[in-house]
This record gives C-alpha cells, structure tokens and sequence, in this order.
C-alpha cells in the first residue's frame, strides 16, 4: 500500500567510467508499497543507476538510503541483505537446473552441510501462493518460455527476502497476456508491503501500471511525474525532446522476384520432438514478412536453420533461387543473406573487442578491407566510423570496446553492421529490443528505406505494434508450426496473442 515513507532514496549519484560520465548528480525518490518507473533515452544512466543501487557500482559521489537507513553497497550481496532484489533484463538461469535449484542457487537453506531442498521447497510454495506468482519448481529451466523465466527470476529474488524489487525491462520478450499477468502479480506485490522499481520503454505500460514516474535524461534526473498529470507526447518530450514515434509508415511495392523461399523446413529437437514442423513461407523483394510468437516456439532455431548453423531433416532453403539448404554459413552470407540476432551480447559482438573490429565481423572478406593478406585496418576503421555516424552510435570513438556502449547503441551499431553489407535477404530478431523510442525511430527508418530499396526482411519481433507497423504480412509461430496467416489490417495485438499463446490453431486468413 503506497505511503509518504521512502523505500529508497538516491541523492546526488554520480558515476563515471573511462570517458564517460553515466550518472551526474541524480535523485531519486521511491516511496514505499508503489510501482515507481524510470524512463529516459538508451545511455540515459537508468541502467547504471539501478545497478548502483544493486551493488553492481560504487557511485564516486551520492548517498544511498533504504527505508531511512544509509547504505554504501559494495557488492550485490549487500543490497540482496538490504533487501533489495533486481531482476536482469538477460535472464541469469542456468539452464541445466530445475526452477527450484535456480532459485535456492548460492542461497540454500542447509543443515549440517546438507541442502535442505524440502524446506526450500515449503518457503517458495508459500511464496507462489502470496505473490500469484507459479511456476513448475521440477521443470527443468531449459524447458521454460521467457514468461516463466522470468517468473523464476522474480521468485529468485523474493526466496532472498527482497522488499523492493526492481525489474529492468520486464515487459520486452512477453505477449499482451503475458504482460497484463506480471502486472497483475506487481500490484498483488505491492499490496503485500513490496516496493517496485521498473525500467521501461513502453509508454503506455508505464502510464498504466506506474505510481510514480522519474526521467532521466543525459544521465541526469530531468523530471519526476505523476502519471495521471502527464501525456504520452510529453512523456515523449521529456525523454528526447521529440514526438512519439511510429511504426505505421508508407505502404511497401513489394515486388515479384522471390528472395527467400522455405519449404517443409523441420528441424529436430530433444528426443522425438520436431523444433520446426514443415514451415513453409516466401519473402519477395521489397517486403517484411512478420513472425509473431512466445519464445521458445520454433523462431529462434528457424534463423539457426536458415543462416546454417542447424542443420534441417527435411525441406529446402532457398536465396535468390540458388538451393542453399546444404551450404555452409559464409557462402548463404556471400549469396546475400544477413542477420541481426536474437540476443546481440552472445550472438553479434564481441564485447571486449573495439567498434571497427564489430562492424568488421562477417565483412572481413571484402576487398575494400583487404591489403594484400592483412586486414586494412585503417579501411576498416573509417568504415566503422561512417556507420557510427549514419546510425547514430552515442560513442567517443570506433576504438571504443562494445562493452562501453548502452544497450541500445550497442543495438543501433550491429543493425549499421548488418545493412552495411548491401544484403538481398535480411533476417531481423527482435532489431529495437531494449532501445528507447529515438533509436526505435531511428532503425525503423533504416529498415523502410532498405525495403524500399529491394531488401527482403524476416522480421521477428516482440514488439506486436512494430509488427503490425513494418509487415507486408504476419505469421503466427506456436510449437514449432505455422498456425495464423494475417495482414497488418487483420492482426490486433489482442488476437496475435490469441494465436502466439496456441488458443486457435487453424490459419486465420
């Protein structure tokens, strides 16, 4: 229940790291038994505030007071004591445990050297049964979509003991039912005494389930808002200085020549399952073919098998009519195919390597960056800085590691990589996750005008407005098939989520 009583306060926080100040002099007031959102631009210093108040950072100058004690957090275990618990927006589970390991994991209660899984077992039944927040404590973790990952993360940090909680993008990866369920389990929280703090870039969310509202803004506290007293525009505004964003732009001429061609694609999984089972779709020039889909529904090993890193049982792939089923992954990426991946720290960069060495990868082969049997490292370097420039990547410099670089640059930079190399078949998972709405903007642009252009685009995303915005057409992925084909006019959020949850099975249209 929300009370005049801080749960945290932030005062004059400041951060630094090697040529970049993140954090300069913000303040923040969390009241107790409220959901308080924090929103603001990628780089904006929300992340590094937030993990400043984990114990991930020590800040060079500020205090840190929870429920009117100070702190100096050195370590998350500090902040874990004072209970305060922060649910990554990288899910940290390993997947080869059960969801009641992954939660007692580093925290188990023990007597006499034994873990007593039993009593782990009664604290997080009862914990379930106050939060309305279930899981199947035997599943194996791997097993688990992202909604209950990230239920399993939201338990790790209550079995601890966690009066506040704050969640780092919770809404990204999850489906309208999704989302109205952990809001539902937020409100039931905080109406047990929990205190909520949660990084967002949907607007609408935050308007909707926030108490309190605080902009940050070139790593500065720029405002702080009710939500009943502000609009969506100016939310916007305060943000970037800018109008909202859309997705919805000029219809496509989509053209006649076919780019990519699946057919009977299956692809097996753990035991007789078939990942993938006889999806068949075509792309032609000049059009963005949407998937819609819960994760861990078949998308993420339909761009494994399509780039070559899987290899099907049955089905053909095709790229500008050449048969590539077969071929190896550099040769689909000289015949014309390109991806921005799933999950841009494992899969698209290298994040202790510099910039140009980034937008490098899978280029490195082009004569204008070879130099007899070297790499034309000052080629490659003025290469990199035109895509910093024409994407706009907030960085100093393209010898700047990955790691230095927010979420959302580190996302702009990999999508400039991508279109840079002039693909004809481009495969986009998830292109503006976890980027703020300027960036969003920017991106989507830059993914209109290489359509316009020719570009074919498979265009997977959890964002259903930007689905619904960028497709030509929609499909519905559920357990590894095909089950909706809808146009942009047919699909609502609502009925995607229909689909992506497995409600109806048969084709819509």
């Amino acid at each position: 229940m929300a009370t005049d009583t801080l749960a945290v306060q932030l005062s004059g926080i400041e951060k630094r790291f090697p040529g970049v100040i993140a954090n300069h002099d913000v303040n923040l007031n969390v009241r107790a038994g409220t959901i308080h959102a924090i929103v603001g631009e990628n780089g904006a210093g929300k992340s590094t505030l937030m993990k400043t108040l984990y114990g991930m950072h020590q800040p060079e100058a500020g205090t840190i007071t929870v429920f009117g004690a100070p702190h100096v957090f050195k370590s998350p275990s500090d902040a874990i004591a004072a209970g305060i618990g922060m649910v990554h927006q990288h899910f940290m589970l390993a997947d080869n445990l059960t969801v009641l390991e992954n939660i007692v994991l580093g925290s188990e209660p023990a007597a006499r050297g034994v873990v007593q899984y039993d009593e782990a077992r009664r604290r997080l039944e009862a914990i379930m049964d106050q939060s309305g927040t279930h899981v199947d404590l035997d599943a194996p973790v791997s097993e688990l979509g992202v909604g209950q990952r990230q239920r399993v993360e939201i338990l790790k940090v209550l079995f601890r003991g966690a009066k506040v909680l704050i969640l780092d993008e919770p809404t990204a990866v999850l489906v309208p039912q999704e989302v109205d369920e952990l809001f539902s389990n937020l409100h039931r929280l905080v109406t047990d005494g929990a205190t909520i703090i949660f990084i967002s870039h949907k607007l609408d969310e935050v308007l909707t389930v926030s108490d309190d509202i605080t902009v940050i803004r070139a790593g500065t506290t720029v405002a702080e808002v009710k939500p009943d007293a502000v609009t969506r525009s100016k939310l916007a505004e305060l943000m970037v200085g800018s109008e909202l964003p859309s997705p919805h732009g000029r219809t496509s001429e989509v053209g006649t020549t076919i780019r990519l061609s699946i057919d009977g694609l299956t692809l097996a999984g753990p035991g007789e399952k078939h990942v993938l089972d006889e999806v068949s779709f075509e792309i032609r020039e000049g059009e963005v073919l949407g998937i819609a889909g819960v994760e861990g529904n078949g998308q993420f090993e339909l761009c494994e098998a399509i780039i070559g890193l899987a290899k099907p049982m049955s089905g053909h792939i095709t790229i500008d009519g050449t048969d590539v089923t077969h071929a190896s992954p550099h040769e689909r990426l000289i015949g014309g195919l390109s991806y921005i991946p799933f999950d841009r720290h494992r899969e698209g960069l290298l994040l202790s390597a510099p910039l140009w060495e980034n937008t490098l990868l899978g280029r490195d082969a082009d004569e204008q960056f070879q130099k007899g049997p070297f790499i034309d490292a000052a080629a490659a370097k003025a290469d990199s800085r035109s895509i910093i420039e024409r994407f706009d990547v907030r960085t100093p410099s393209e010898t700047v590691p990955a790691y230095a670089l927010s979420g959302g640059n580190q996302q702009k930079l990999l999508v400039g990589r991508e279109l840079s190399s002039h693909p004809r078949v481009l495969i986009a998972a998830h292109p503006t996750r976890g980027v703020d709405i300027g960036a969003q903007a920017a991106i989507w642009e830059k993914l209109r005008a290489a359509r316009d252009a020719g570009l074919a685009v498979l265009l997977i995303s959890a964002d259903l407005e930007e689905l619904i915005g960028l497709s030509d057409r929609i499909l519905v992925m559920f357990d590894g098939r095909i089950n909706a084909r809808l146009t942009p006019a047919e699909a609502t959020p609502e009925l995607l989520g229909t689909y992506m949850t497995g409600g109806v099975q048969e084709v819509a249209s």
